[in-house]
């Protein structure tokens, strides 16, 4: 465990204590740790690598404390396993970096590390000016690469599109460069027209940020999507995009409503505030199967068996937000609340927590507006 994750303190002896503010803002500090890490792959293996993760099954399924699952020294090949010279061992615990280098994911680091420059100046300002320099050099070189795919790598890379719209976006945002603008309304106008309710969230992220040619043209499409959330209603009881397949759907309910949350913020008189408290009806019981909140510890009856760190011990971490319903062809749902391993129904990940706060926030604006 480590203190930007919990809001406590740190001390050389591993040991955190939780729920003593720090005077930091946790968001903040969460953020700096997330770019650190990014930053650090940019500059030491030239960009961001596919995954970094435990070499061993045992680690991989590993149920206890998280913090046991290295002895965080450095692996020494001169030194017997589990023996230590007090700076390194001879444990082969260390984690490995895949670095089969990927664009779409180049594209993916480049969004997110020039929003990160904007949400850290004035807090860590070295990190948001490195934090800039390495997104602007993860553009600059995918730009001459992608000249270089072929059609294998094109397929490989199929987030291409949309994460190079994200990235010109968000420096976009950040450097106020008109050639990052032109560069995404380039790519997000015939997605648009291709998969309006997919691409709408970053249409409608630029929307204030544009010129207002751009926002009459989005305002054009918003009937079209307006048509395709109603067509939901004809789907199922609940008007939110309930998806078979072999992970259920909270996110991409929770996106939906996200989505919503901005139409009617900016078109008000086509997207009305139940488009957004449809999706968060639906994360806090009203679904199929059963009326448990996928929210652990938010509701009257939450999620109370979840795949997490204490998953072994067939319990949860409050905040916990999981996938939810499986639809089983033609039309069984499923949610098992009694065995945590299956992931598709009960593992909590950062994603979907972030992606609940972003929409409990979002809803609690409403509120106070309407």
């Amino acid at each position: 465990m480590v203190p930007w994750m919990t809001g406590g303190r740190s001390l050389p002896t591993r040991y955190v204590d939780i729920h003593r503010p720090d005077g930091k803002p946790d968001l903040l500090q969460q953020i700096e740790h997330g770019t650190l890490n990014l930053v650090a792959q940019v500059v030491n293996i030239g960009h961001p690598a596919r995954g970094i993760i435990v070499p061993n099954l045992h680690q991989y399924h590993h149920l206890g404390d998280a913090v046991n699952e290295t002895d965080n020294l450095p692996y020494n090949a001169s030194l017997k396993p589990y023996q230590t010279d007090g700076k390194s061992s001879g444990t082969m615990d260390d984690r490995w970096a895949f670095t089969t280098r990927n664009i779409a994911l180049d594209y993916q680091a480049t969004a997110a590390l020039a929003a990160a420059s904007r949400a850290l100046k004035g807090y860590n300002d070295t990190l948001s000016a490195k934090s800039l320099q390495s997104a602007l050099k993860l553009w600059h070189e995918d730009d001459s690469l992608k000249m270089h795919m072929d059609s294998a790598a094109r397929a490989r890379n199929r987030f291409l599109a949309g994460n190079e719209m994200l990235a010109a976006l968000q420096l976009y945002i950040t450097t106020k460069d008109q050639l990052y603008a032109d560069h995404f309304k380039k790519l997000i106008m015939p997605m648009l027209d291709r998969f309006p309710g997919f691409v709408m969230i970053s249409a409608l992220h630029a929307y204030p940020y544009m010129d207002k040619d751009y926002q009459d043209k989005i305002a054009a499409y918003m009937q079209k999507y307006k048509a395709s959330c109603d067509e939901y209603d004809k789907q199922n009881p609940y008007g939110v995009p309930v998806t078979p397949g072999g992970w259920g759907g909270s996110g991409q309910v929770i996106n939906y409503a996200i989505t919503n949350y901005y139409a009617n913020k900016y078109f008000p008189n086509i997207i009305g505030p139940e488009y957004v408290y449809k999706g968060l009806n639906y994360i806090f019981g009203c679904h199929p199967y059963s009326n448990l909140s996928f929210v652990s510890a938010v509701g009257v009856r939450s999620k109370k068996v979840t795949y997490g760190n204490n998953r072994a011990d067939f319990r949860f971490i409050a905040g916990g937000v999981v996938p939810g319903i499986l639809l089983l062809k033609p039309d069984f749902p499923e949610n098992k609340e009694d065995w945590p391993f299956f992931w598709g129904e009960n593992e909590v990940t950062i994603a979907g927590c972030a992606q609940y706060i972003v929409l409990s926030g979002a809803a609690n604006q409403l509120g106070q507006h309407n």
